[in-house]
Parts: structure tokens; sequence; C-alpha cells
């Protein structure tokens, strides 16, 4: 099959959020909300790994946290803005909401997906409640929301190991600031019943997608950080068996509808290596197999393999998108100064969802803001991404593609 060199910026619909207002969009040209055999939609989705706005992030922006740190190496949150400023010169302080995205907000103009999902690894909150003998915290201050709604975000993912960070106080002061800002949140919530409950984003095509978030203990969650009927926390793995995999397939059996596309995002595994433990992949294809679309795999500081099974994407690990690490050293070998963006194209038809292009565009941070990567910074992902079998070409762009229908039995 063709590598599909490119996504039409005219084939994709902005989102018309169902509970809250966003982004206004439009119906694609041949449409109709009837389910028959010649009903079609496109529907692309944005995916990212992790989006870390907290400690160095925030205090860039207008309003800072306190910069206090308990880590060991460093105690006040100003000093990783020095490291970057080290690294790539002065960032005028305080920039605007939309400034550490550069680059991307093209993008994402130029595409305009119908969802876009991110894993939003920081509280947001100005909780003072440490998570005790957690060495690391991060936390972002509520009144710098704008810099997440500048994105469009319309799903945040927390089932992460930092959104407990500041507490249970901290989680609820996330989800309160998140959700009155308009964003959906998924995979932490007040009770056990709310972590678990998909985030669902109306397209302008009269689908939907339909979004699951658990985190695994392999990423350093706490296993006290499970959700309760009556304590607030996340959806948490305990492990990764065939039980686990099923739960999550019937839940998105029970929420699915004609024309959605249903998304599994997992926050698992190691930060550093390119190894796929054979667990990660059997949870990931029994989650296919039980008729999941995109299983979106995040934790990993750098990307990890792509899988195309069944003609179903499986994201391993998409790496870091926003952090503060610029001017920190070590693991250059992993290529970790790199932030991809990830846009999935399916076709919605009365019989399903069927996945048909991959674009991966690269960035890369400097002055904490992402600029676009060069072709030669982005050739290292090609090997990265490759391990299934999938095919990774490398465009003149910088930006990389894959057929879809890759290993369908």
């Amino acid at each position: 099959m063709a590598i599909v060199a490119a996504i039409s910026s005219t084939s994709s619909t902005v989102v018309c959020a169902g509970d809250f207002p966003t982004r206004s969009g439009r119906p694609r040209a041949g449409m109709r909300n009837a389910a028959a055999d010649y009903v079609m939609a496109r529907c692309e989705l944005f995916l990212c790994g992790d989006v870390m706005t907290g400690r160095g992030i925030d205090q860039i922006l207008p309003t800072p946290s306190k910069p206090q740190l308990y880590e060991p190496w460093l105690r006040d949150a100003r000093e990783y803005v020095e490291l970057a400023e080290r690294a790539s010169g002065r960032i005028a302080r305080p920039v605007d909401f939309a400034y550490i995205w550069g680059d991307a907000l093209a993008e994402l103009g130029r595409v305009r997906p119908d969802a876009r999902i991110v894993n939003l690894e920081t509280a947001v909150t100005t909780s003072e409640d440490a998570w005790p003998d957690k060495d690391i915290n991060y936390r972002m201050h509520p009144a710098n929301v704008e810099c997440l709604t500048a994105l469009g975000i319309d799903v945040c993912v927390l089932a992460n190991n930092h959104v407990l960070d500041w507490g249970y106080g901290g989680l609820v002061e996330t989800l309160d600031c998140l959700c009155g800002a308009g964003m959906r949140t998924v995979g932490a919530g007040r009770t056990a019943l709310e972590a678990e409950a998909p985030a669902i984003v109306a397209t302008g095509s009269g689908g939907r997608v339909v979004v699951f978030a658990v985190g695994h203990v392999s990423s350093g969650i706490p296993s006290s950080w499970a959700a309760k009927h009556d304590v607030p926390g996340i959806a948490v793995l305990h492990d990764l068996g065939p039980n686990e995999a099923d739960t999550i397939v019937e839940r998105a059996a029970l929420a699915r509808q004609l024309g959605d596309v249903v998304v599994v995002s997992i926050h698992w595994g190691t930060n550093w290596g390119y190894e796929i433990p054979d667990e990660h992949v059997r949870f990931a294809h029994a989650l296919v197999d039980g008729g999941i679309d995109v299983v979106h795999g995040h934790s990993s500081h750098h990307p990890r393999a792509i899988e195309v099974y069944r003609g179903k994407p499986i994201f391993y690990g998409c790496g870091d998108f926003m952090t503060d690490y610029e001017g920190i050293h070590g693991y250059e070998a992993f290529r970790p100064a790199l932030s991809p963006m990830y846009f999935t194209t399916f076709e919605v038809t009365d019989r399903g969802s069927s996945f048909v292009a991959l674009r991966i565009v690269p960035f890369r941070l400097r002055k904490m803001r992402l600029e676009r990567a060069t072709r030669a910074e982005s050739e290292p992902l090609v090997r990265a991404c490759q391990r299934f079998d999938t095919k990774i070409a490398l465009l003149e762009d910088g930006s990389l593609v894959t057929p879809a229908r890759a290993r369908r039995p």
C-alpha cells in the first residue's frame, strides 16, 4: 500500500464539543447523518505524550506558583529556567500563554483535528500539600490554565504519576480548573466511577471520539493513588493481565455508538529505553482485539515504537511534548529534545472506524518554546519508531508518515 505523504487540511473538521463551548466547526462535504453503506466521514486526532507545564514552564508564565521544590538536586523551580537560558539564551519573562507552543500552533491550525488529546502531567493547583516521600512535585498555577486553552486541548488525560503530587485537594482543584476552562478530563476523578468514565468529544461529522484512560504502576504511580468509591484518585492498573484488558473493552463497548472512534490512553513503563515489554504488547493487542481503535501510550521521555496491529495504531510511548528539561544533560542518545505531534486519520462508516493515515511532525524545544525540527533532527525518529515491521518514511519537511494497514491478518 502506498505511503500517505500528507493529510489534507480540508478533510478535517473542528470539534463541536458536547458539554463545553469550543471551536466552531463545519460539516464535511458529502456527509449525511443516516447510517447507510455509503456513509463516510473522516475523523482526525491529534495525540501527544507528556505535557508538563508545571515547575519551570510555570515560572515563565504570567502567574507563577511558589518556586519551592523538594528535589534532591534543585530546590527552586526558577533554576530550570536558568538551565534553559544557559542552553539557548535569555527568555523574556513573563511570556504570553501561547508562547510555549510556538510553531505547533500553526500546524494545528493547518490540520484542524477533530479532537486534541494530551497527557497532562502536572497538577493545576495552589495546594501546598506536597505528597509525602515523593521527590518530584509538578504544579502549575490555576491562573495559567490559559496556556492549555491556547493549544485548544479537548481532553486532558490525568491517569499519570504527577497529578496527585499536591494531594487530594490539589487533584480536586485540578479537575475543577480544567472543567471550568472548557476541557474534559479522563482517568482521574473524585470517585472511582468518575475516574473510570470516558471523556467524549463530538465531531462536526456527527460522530464522537471516546477516550478512556488508565495508569499502570510501572510508570511510578503509587498504588495508593487508586480512586475509590468515596476517595479521589486515578484509574490505576496494578497489572496488565487479560482480565484488566477485558474490563476496559467492556466499558468501551457500553459507551460506544455508531460512528465513534475509541481511544485508550495508558501511562505505563519506564522513562528511558527502546525495549517494549512483552506484557505491553499482549495488553495492547488484547485491547485492539476487543475493538479499541487507538492505544495511546506514554510515560517514556522519548518516542518508542509504533505498531499497526490489525489495522489499528498502537503508540507504545509518545515521548515528551512540553517539558522544562531543556539544558539538562544526559540520555542524549535517546533524542529527548524531540517533541512529536501525532496526527491519526480514520474513515468512519456504518461498519466501524478504519485507520487510514498517520503523520508525525517533530518539534524541538528552544527557549522553552516549540520550534519545528529539521529533517536531520527528525531522522532518529525513523529508527526509534520502527520495531514491528511498521514502515516509517521521512519526508523532506521533516515529518514522518506510515502506511496504515500494515500487519492486518
